[in-house]
């Protein structure tokens, strides 16, 4: 047996090092090195599915954080601070900020980094009508950017934005590259080159791997790990197989796959606080809901969180009830209205003019509580969510049908997903999410009072009026909800013992993602 054993760990072992010798052969003017084989200072990191690397179509992905860098970049705590600015002025009468950047940065080809970059940057999140992005909104106060000298960029809005030196992280693309290109299809974004910490080296489809080097010319810190393979995993399961094996040496683990390595000799568990939430989220576009949008937040009544949080995250979670629940802004008691309670579910259900059929299922208007939830297939810590709530709402009388999905289709007509999302740093993060037509705004939610509240508290400048604004949007909110909120995750890392320098003290977003915000700091000794 220890002879099988040992043959399967060799096999492996040559598996992982042929496929990380094809994916990392390119010149070495590129910012590679041919001598891939060595593997002692390359981190192997199971990470998500991914189709493009650029921070204007997918901002808030792990490895865009690697290759850009922006003119602000949040620190440990979850506060902007100057990255390729070093320094910045801000004119509270003309709401305009003077950026002052640095001098000497380079492209990852060697081409000089100006402020024609970041201009055109800018002009692509606030001009280009084609761009095909979740996070434009944050850049709707913006009026005009402008560049006096390769150094200094001057952006004008047209009122106080309150998070806009947190908007001011997004990277930065390069103009010499993309102008004149359709940001949506381009291939750069399939071969990125950026400013940040490490370059981009090769992208192997096939084997499901990004390959990553070091940044030697970086004009920060230099990391310490000279090499990244990001591999490209979707199930769940394969990444805990794939530590096991060794085949990789960082994941995100759901709860359940994070306890089986905890204590376990070669490891290290990593847990953060992420303010990344769960729940049913409802295409208010579709006909059921455009009929029946007031019964959602009554299904409240007939989830119960606290065995979800329980049972599907082994405690690693907490219940939730407000999409900005994490944040220091949020956490507002008086939006948690909502208990387990089947008997309150059953009176207010009968207020809003539901009957039980013959079968168990409430009936309105001559139609059944029937509604669909697409989930892709390979998560299984949603579908398990997905399960439960269903079995849950069945017991009461409503049927949510859980659709098994491998990719979510937005144009099937389904009823909602189980969704993530998460507002980390600010909670005007949610605004693009929320306010009626957001560019988040995937699911059609719309509330004249709720935009109103996130408009006001996004241009209030004192920090106790917006805490009572957004206190309001959650109570406003809890009332007429877009998602069945169930839970909050845990970010449950784990990794070989091998590594270390992660630091916790930095609130994760949606999926956990983050957790390399210090990766210069980290080492790896295999």
């Amino acid at each position: 047996m220890k002879k099988i054993k040992s043959l399967i760990a060799l096999a492996l072992a040559l598996v992982l090092c042929l496929g990380l010798i094809g994916c990392g052969k390119q010149p070495a003017e590129e910012g590679g090195n041919t001598q891939t084989s060595d593997l002692s200072n390359t981190l192997v990191y199971a990470g998500e599915n991914e189709s493009s690397i650029n921070p204007v179509i997918s901002a808030h992905d792990e490895i865009v954080e690697l290759v850009f860098s922006g003119l602000m970049k949040y620190d440990g705590n979850g506060h902007p601070v100057e990255d390729l600015a070093e320094s910045y002025e801000y004119d509270a009468d003309t709401f305009t900020y003077t950026f002052k950047l640095r001098k000497g940065v380079k492209w990852h080809d060697g081409t000089d980094f100006t402020a024609k970059d970041v201009v055109f940057t800018y002009n692509v999140l606030t001009q280009d009508e084609t761009l095909s992005s979740s996070v434009v909104s944050n850049y709707e106060d913006i009026v005009s950017v402008s560049a006096p000298d390769d150094y200094t960029v001057v952006i004008t809005l047209d009122a106080y934005c309150a998070n806009m030196l947190g908007y001011f992280t997004i990277g930065i693309i390069p103009q010499h590259l993309l102008e004149g290109e359709d940001m949506n299809t381009t291939s750069f974004n399939q071969k990125p080159v950026g400013t940040g910490r490490y370059k981009f080296v090769d992208w192997d489809t096939t084997g499901g791997m990004i390959t990553f080097a070091r940044n030697e010319e970086y004009y920060g810190k230099v990391p310490n790990i000279e090499r990244v393979i990001y591999k490209t995993v979707a199930v769940e399961s394969t990444k805990a197989t794939m530590l096991e094996s060794g085949e990789a040496d960082l994941a995100w683990l759901n709860a359940n796959y994070a306890e089986k390595f905890r204590g376990k000799d070669g490891y290290t568990n990593w847990d953060f606080t992420t303010a990344d939430y769960r729940g049913a989220s409802m295409n208010m576009a579709t006909d059921f809901w455009k009929n029946n949008g007031d019964s959602i937040g009554v299904l409240n009544y007939a989830i119960d969180k606290e065995a979800i949080v329980r049972n599907v995250l082994n405690g690693q979670g907490c219940t939730a009830y407000s999409p900005i629940q994490k944040n220091p802004l949020g956490t507002n008691p008086e939006a948690d209205i909502y208990s387990y309670d089947l008997d309150k579910f059953a009176k207010e259900m009968k207020a809003l003019g539901w009957e039980k059929g013959d079968d168990g299922i409430y009936v309105r208007n001559g139609e059944r509580f029937h509604f669909t939830i697409q989930t892709r297939d390979y998560e299984e810590e949603r579908v398990d969510i997905a399960n439960l709530m269903s079995s849950m709402l069945k017991q009461a009388g409503v049927e949510m049908e859980v659709v098994l999905v491998t990719k979510f289709d937005w144009n099937a007509g389904y009823n909602g997903f189980l969704a993530g999302f998460a507002t980390q740093f600010d909670p005007d993060m949610a605004y693009g999410q929320f306010v009626t037509d957001g560019s988040n705004n995937s699911m059609h939610y719309s509330n004249a009072e709720v935009d109103r509240l996130l408009t006001e508290a996004r241009h209030t400048e004192d920090p106790a009026k917006r805490l009572e604004l957004y206190g309001e949007f959650e109570k406003v909110y809890a009332q007429n909800p877009g998602v069945l909120l169930v839970a909050y995750l845990d970010g449950n890392y784990v990794g070989t013992s091998a590594l270390s320098g992660l630091d916790t003290s930095r609130v994760l977003g949606h999926h956990a993602v983050g957790v390399m915000w210090n990766i210069e700091e980290w080492t790896l000794n295999k």
